[in-house]
């Protein structure tokens, strides 16, 4: 796994792509030497450039005037392309049409696959009242682009099906993009009194799993519902067709 260039990209907000970008960061430093640069689009919430550990370089867009540049996106692809190593490019709500038609109107794709990169896109779709819009989020951006898609299914707000009790997987909506998608991971709901308040605890924190591992503040119960769910997550991963 080396000269990959990953986005998280879904226009929803509050639909998990910080924690996302997490893991897939996490993942890519414990599954390669190379080198892992990550970025940080949001210009409200900037909570992935907060993860010391990952070394997360924020992008400023937004100008004085509380508009976004798009030209700024530039200084981003300079980025990417000046340097090999794997990349993580976590975008906002508030920065996902901006970047996106960035991207598609200067032909960002097959610049970076011209210049050695894969390029993937990861797509996070929600369940219960979240799921309309996320669901619309995917196809917005398999119609749009090109790109293979790894599709993040969140459990957090309910299972991804609709009030008749049909999955997202079994829906017209999926299977008319479903050939663009190279694998799926699942973040499923556990017992929220245990393994959601342990992650949230770490989340919080801004830590990695690492660095959970080796702090004081988490007991040993606690270190391995964060072990198990990041193990889970992980082997996922390791199944997608890169």
């Amino acid at each position: 796994m080396q000269n990959t260039v990953h986005f998280v990209l879904q226009g929803k907000g509050g639909i998990g792509k910080t924690y996302v970008s997490t893991i897939l960061a996490q993942w890519l430093q414990a599954k390669s030497e190379t080198p892992l640069r990550c970025y940080d689009t949001d210009q409200e919430n900037t909570t992935f450039s907060r993860y010391k550990a990952l070394d997360v370089k924020h992008v400023p867009v937004m100008t004085e005037s509380r508009t976004i540049d798009p030209k700024r996106f530039d200084a981003l692809m300079i980025d990417i392309l000046e340097e090999d190593g794997n990349c993580v490019i976590d975008n906002g709500a508030n920065t996902f049409s901006p970047l996106m038609a960035y991207l598609i109107e200067n032909d960002c794709f097959n610049l970076l696959e011209e210049s050695g990169r894969k390029v993937y896109i990861h797509t996070i779709v929600g369940g219960g009242d979240t799921l309309h819009d996320t669901a619309m989020g995917f196809v917005t951006t398999a119609k749009s682009t090109q790109v293979p898609l790894v599709l993040w299914e969140n459990e957090h707000f309910g299972l991804l099906q609709s009030a008749s009790g049909k999955s997202f997987l079994e829906s017209q909506t999926y299977s008319d993009n479903s050939q663009r998608v190279r694998g799926r991971v699942v973040l499923s709901a556990r017992n929220a009194d245990t393994f959601g308040a342990d992650v949230k605890k770490m989340n919080t924190g801004r830590l990695t799993v690492d660095e959970v591992k080796a702090s004081d503040k988490f007991n040993v119960m606690e270190k391995q519902r964060i072990k198990v769910v990041f193990r889970d997550l992980f082997e996922q991963l390791d199944l997608v067709n890169w």
